[in-house]
């Protein structure tokens, strides 16, 4: 009897995306898991014998240098995880006939639309982070690998990695009064639900390719705030905060630039695979319900 199961090769094991692939991958698959220090993806030797050994059917990139201010002051490291160690996985991938699937970011863009940004807009990283990003989505065309997903998302959170909801619930209990930036604007994305999505695309067979996914819908981070606070009430859980003030991004600068809008269009992703993806306010109720306290 042939043997149907299919083996990921899962980068950035340890994770807040990956730990959620790992949940929700569907029956059928096995995962290899990796993570720093055992695994470097910086290192193309070790890239390609791992790989090599492991022989999958898939290799999902689920690592990468996410400190968006810390790319500012450490652009070689960003350029090294984001870009370079993207290229190694790409070589990887096409020697060994492997699906690569590689998650990218809203921060390729400019953040001066005003509409959803398609896949074929053109690209313009206002930070180092977003040219490191970039920099790995141009490693993998240029590799010769012809089966790839490269996933752009946006404003991602989960269980197991530091994300905005926590954030906001931390400091809900120690403040009487937020202050939150309102002129962004773009979707939260549960990380179960891009999870699901990388599936799809897969399962259904999609066209090779790069997608847009998110949440469906769109918010400023200040009203993202004052959905989590208040569910965060609706639930019992401790807050402190009386009041969330909207703030402009002037007046909270950070070193790398942040995209004054950064919705992505869902609508390649949808015709692919018949999947409406779903609300941002479903998103974040489904995060509580697992969430650790």
């Amino acid at each position: 009897m042939a043997n149907n199961r299919k083996n990921i090769f899962l980068v950035g094991a340890a994770g807040m995306l990956a730990r959620m692939v790992i949940q929700r991958a569907p029956s059928g698959y096995d995962i290899t898991g990796v993570d720093l220090p055992d695994f470097d993806l910086t290192d193309r030797d070790q890239v390609l014998t791992l790989v090599a050994e492991d022989s999958p059917d898939l290799i999902i990139n689920c690592a990468a240098y996410t400190d968006v201010d810390g790319c500012e002051s450490n652009k070689e490291l960003a350029m090294r995880v984001n870009g370079t160690g993207v290229g190694h996985l790409a070589e990887a991938a096409r020697i060994n006939n492997a699906i690569l699937v590689h998650i990218s970011t809203d921060y390729v863009f400019s953040g001066e639309n005003d509409s959803p940004y398609r896949e074929e807009t053109q690209t313009d990283p206002q930070s180092a982070y977003g040219l490191s990003k970039l920099t790995g989505e141009q490693a993998i065309l240029d590799s010769g690998l012809s089966d790839y997903y490269i996933v752009r998302t946006s404003w991602l959170y989960g269980p197991g990695g530091k994300n905005f909801v926590e954030t906001m619930l931390r400091l809900a209990v120690e403040r009487e009064q937020l202050r939150v930036v309102s002129d962004q604007v773009g979707a939260p994305t549960f990380t179960a639900d891009l999870a699901d999505a990388i599936f799809h695309l897969i399962d259904k067979k999609a066209p090779f390719g790069i997608y847009h996914f998110s949440n469906s819908g769109r918010c400023s981070w200040h009203r993202f705030a004052e959905e989590i606070i208040a569910l965060a009430k609706v639930r019992g859980l401790e807050v402190k905060a009386e009041s969330i003030e909207p703030i402009t991004t002037d007046e909270f600068p950070l070193p790398a630039k942040r995209p004054a809008y950064s919705v992505l269009s869902n609508n390649k992703y949808k015709t692919a695979t018949g999947v409406t993806p779903p609300e941002w306010e479903d998103g974040l109720c489904r995060y509580f319900d697992i969430r650790i306290d």
